[in-house]
């Protein structure tokens, strides 16, 4: 499992993009969360406007297996969230790191505890 070095974790194994010069960054679940959960059958994601908050539920995804709540890694306003993965929530297990992403966010507020890509790796090993 290689997870990308230009990318930020968190322990609920959601990754971060960094932001762009708009402010805004992506959000998506990492490979081995998508391992753990199993087939992804259907992905409810935070509505754009939506505010969101470090640490906090903000959605679910299912899969064959359970279900489980997604987390936003940093706190501020949903501008996108990707409905290819509404139709197909497959893309959250065939390419968790590209077109499987979940939402964008214009970022208000990132915690101190975010992860570089060999740490989340001890992490989620360990």
């Amino acid at each position: 499992m290689s997870n990308p070095q230009q990318l930020r974790y968190s322990k609920e194994h959601e990754w971060l993009s960094a932001a762009g010069d708009d402010g805004v960054s992506t959000i998506g679940i990492t490979e081995f969360a998508a391992g753990a959960l199993g087939d992804v059958v259907y992905a409810q994601l935070p509505e754009v406007g939506r505010q969101v908050t470090a640490g906090e539920t903000c959605g679910e995804l299912e899969s064959t297996k359970s279900v489980s709540d997604l987390y936003s890694p940093v706190t501020g306003e949903v501008t996108e969230f990707n409905q290819d993965v509404v139709d197909d929530p497959s893309l959250v297990n065939s390419a968790p790191f590209e077109g499987g992403w979940l939402f964008k966010v214009r970022v208000g507020a990132e915690p101190d505890d975010l992860l570089s890509a060999d740490e989340y790796t001890a992490f989620s090993a360990g």
